[in-house]
């Protein structure tokens, strides 16, 4: 309990440093003269490639409650952009700031957070996007729209937890920060993205999958966009993604217990 109370009077304390902090990485992670603007359009791109393909070149998947099958592809994407690099960035967070633990002593903790704070902003850009893109087809918002900020904040809360808990770990062990970058498209094809995890017939599977948080917030944005479902009406996954969060934050303050006092040596 005590390492938990010392991780967040260090976010209290530093919450101005770490507003500026996610800027500073945004801007550092997207170089060039477009700057930010490039956090917008690698996705952006991609979206794109994913509607050609599908309006002309593949021309597979029928329409899903209505909505063309591309608009219910992206509306899984859009979440998994931030998620993805959360994976991968929250891990590496402490490593690529290595500078802040050994010279500055700033708090370890809040690394993780602040490179999640700047891709979450990048997030809130790409979903303006995906918003306009929809009612370029004809689809205005609906008044499930208002439940994305609830799943943006539980997509956050966990990936943050995740950032600690990975990025204390791959700050001692490189090899675990490279296991984690090959396991990245692994997930992108095991978490339900190009496909609804709820329509798998093995129940096992889709049980172990719907325990998956990257395919519960996917689900929670498809229900927003497309099947205009209220967070309360899927509890069941509420409950999941509690469970797993639970033990993520568990993970999480007891690998920052452990390890906090040997990273500044081992960077």
């Amino acid at each position: 309990m005590s390492t938990f109370k010392e991780i967040l009077k260090d976010h209290i304390d530093y919450r101005r440093q770490l507003v500026k902090l996610a800027k500073s990485d945004v801007k550092k992670a997207n170089g060039g003269v477009l700057g930010m603007g490039w956090a917008i359009i690698r996705p952006a791109i991609l979206i794109f490639v994913f509607w050609f393909a599908f309006s002309f070149g593949l021309r597979k998947g029928g329409d899903v409650e209505g909505y063309p099958f591309f608009l219910w592809l992206i509306a899984g994407m859009i979440p998994w952009f931030y998620m993805r690099d959360m994976i991968t960035g929250g891990a590496g967070a402490i490593r690529r700031y290595k500078f802040l633990v050994t010279k500055i002593k700033f708090p370890t903790s809040t690394i993780p957070t602040f490179v999640s704070m700047g891709n979450l902003a990048v997030h809130c850009g790409l979903l303006v996007i995906v918003m306009a893109i929809f009612v370029g087809f004809g689809y205005m918002p609906t008044i499930y729209y208002l439940q994305i900020p609830f799943y943006m904040l539980l997509m956050f809360l966990f990936f943050t937890a995740w950032g600690l808990f990975a990025g204390v770990i791959a700050a001692i062990s490189r090899d675990f920060l490279n296991l984690v970058k090959s396991l990245v498209q692994a997930l992108f094809w095991l978490s339900g993205i190009l496909y609804d995890a709820g329509s798998i017939d093995q129940e096992w599977i889709r049980a172990i999958l719907l325990f998956n948080p990257i395919t519960i917030v996917v689900n929670g944005y498809r229900n927003s966009f497309i099947y205009h479902r209220w967070f309360w009406e899927d509890w069941q996954q509420l409950v999941n993604f509690a469970i797993v969060y639970g033990v993520m934050c568990l993970l999480a303050v007891w690998a920052y217990r452990k390890l906090k006092k040997d990273i500044p040596d081992v960077l």
